[in-house]
């Protein structure tokens, strides 16, 4: 029933035991799981995951913390994983003026020849948007002009931005963090958000949702997350996990 379309099982965290949190997954009704890849080690782990598990598919890309460190080389390689038949976006990708290890040029440059890529194989985008949702809606923009579509991860901008995301065809992820009791932003953003744009994520082992918020995030715990949007919206939490659902397997080009 839910499809947990964001998190890291090839971060060092979850993989020590990667098989059990699967499992447990499983029991609590995620049925599907996109593993994203955010620099080569990641990304090699990732495909790993998709092809032992049939319901777990992979996204590769460079994450523009890390654009400094990305070579012409690299980019060659992720290319060359794109016609992989688990490999269903790409991403983690984007732009994020909060830290400072990569300069903003270099970020916007590896932003736009992965957005390249993707119009190239016609695959989807995961976008992640930190402290830079100007630049990031005006790159887009440009790029959906050119047939781009993609999921805006873990949206952190304002609810007033969520239609200019959406009218560009981008449909908007929300994680562990509308679970916080402190988050009115993303709350707003579940209670007005048409359905038919959302989707659900951990970002695990990161932002993991209240009760549990301050211990290791998992892909079982992305049902906390449909429970809070449902609450939001006055709907059930099975209707959320069935649509949100299949809005990322359309979004995706999942059959299953």
């Amino acid at each position: 029933m839910f499809f947990d379309t964001h998190c890291h099982l090839n971060a060092p965290q979850l993989l020590a035991d990667v098989h059990t949190i699967i499992d447990t997954a499983a029991e609590k009704g995620v049925d599907t799981i996109l593993v994203v890849g955010f620099d080569r080690q990641t990304i090699i782990d990732a495909l790993a995951l998709a092809e032992e598990y049939d319901h777990i598919y992979a996204a590769v890309g460079w994450h523009p913390v890390d654009a400094i460190d990305c070579t012409s080389a690299d980019l060659q390689w992720i290319e060359s994983l794109l016609t992989h038949p688990k490999v269903v976006a790409v991403g983690e990708i984007g732009l994020d003026y909060h830290w400072d290890k990569s300069p903003h040029d270099k970020q916007q440059y590896l932003l736009e020849k992965q957005l390249e890529l993707a119009i190239k194989y016609d695959l989807p985008v995961i976008i992640h948007d930190r402290e830079a949702h100007q630049p990031i809606y005006e790159t887009l923009k440009k790029y959906t002009q050119k047939g781009l579509r993609g999921v805006m991860h873990s949206y952190s901008a304002s609810s007033e931005m969520v239609k200019a995301f959406t009218d560009l065809g981008f449909m908007i992820s929300l994680s562990g963090v509308v679970t916080f009791k402190n988050a009115k932003t993303p709350k707003k953003v579940a209670k007005e958000t048409p359905l038919e744009h959302l989707l659900i994520e951990t970002d695990a082992p990161y932002l993991t949702p209240h009760p549990y918020r301050g211990k290791r995030n998992e892909p079982a715990y992305v049902t906390l997350v449909a429970q809070e949007i449902a609450d939001l919206k006055g709907i059930s939490v099975e209707e959320v996990g069935v649509v949100t659902a299949a809005n990322a397997k359309r979004l995706f080009g999942i059959d299953t």
